[in-house]
């Protein structure tokens, strides 16, 4: 009887919980949106993406890492580091360590506006990557070169994909090289983040404001993944 009683009046709590939870989707903002929920939309939307992508690309840097050194792997860790134009174990392992979740959710709430962009809305965009391939999904952006030419950027199937192909990004482009020695060396949110002053036209300032948004939206809770 004591057992009936405590499942009854546990469905009756989640149930409730259910109630108060509030459904948002990437393609629709409510109206007259506040700040808070604007940050609530986008946590929703973005952080379980982002936990989720980081915790594949860590559990492959963690298998890979114990296997560099084993003889019966050799034919694979060389064809990755193929994959990843690379010539060394250490570079592979430097382009496979993801950084932590916080660093990626602050760089989504700034490039998305929140969640709230065009290209988050039309194209699951996260981080305004662009597009330079026909071929491709893409979208056209809402302004063009100075020399006229109709910039694109990529439209993905889901968040997840976005937050995926981010994380390919940093691992593989030229760009990142020196922020990929430091993320390997070091989980310190701040440390890692004073290598991505060239994602941005604004360099350090960008830098900056990263570490501004991280400390003041406390995202670095979101870093400890199950």
């Amino acid at each position: 009887m004591k057992y009936l009683l405590l499942l009854f009046f546990t469905n009756i709590l989640l149930e409730a919980s259910r109630l108060n939870y509030t459904y948002y989707r990437a393609d629709v903002i409510p109206e007259n949106m506040s700040v808070s929920t604007k940050k609530d939309r986008f946590y929703q939307l973005v952080v379980p993406a982002v936990q989720k992508v980081y915790r594949e690309f860590l559990d492959k840097y963690e298998r890979v890492k114990s296997e560099v050194h084993n003889p019966r792997y050799e034919y694979r860790i060389k064809q990755l580091r193929a994959k990843h134009k690379v010539k060394t174990n250490l570079e592979l392992l430097q382009a496979l360590k993801p950084h932590p979740p916080s660093i990626a959710i602050a760089q989504a709430a700034m490039e998305s506006a929140w969640a709230t962009s065009r290209f988050f809305r039309e194209a699951n965009n996260v981080f305004g990557m662009w597009s330079k391939n026909p071929k491709e999904a893409r979208i056209p952006a809402g302004v063009k070169r100075a020399d006229g030419r109709q910039i694109y950027l990529r439209k993905f199937y889901s968040i997840e994909d976005s937050v995926r192909e981010y994380y390919k990004l940093m691992g593989r482009s030229k760009h990142f090289r020196e922020f990929r020695e430091v993320r390997h060396n070091t989980n310190d949110v701040f440390e890692i983040i004073k290598k991505l002053d060239k994602y941005s036209e604004i360099g350090h300032v960008y830098t900056e404001e990263l570490g501004k948004m991280i400390r003041f939206n406390k995202l670095t809770k979101y870093d400890k993944v199950k």
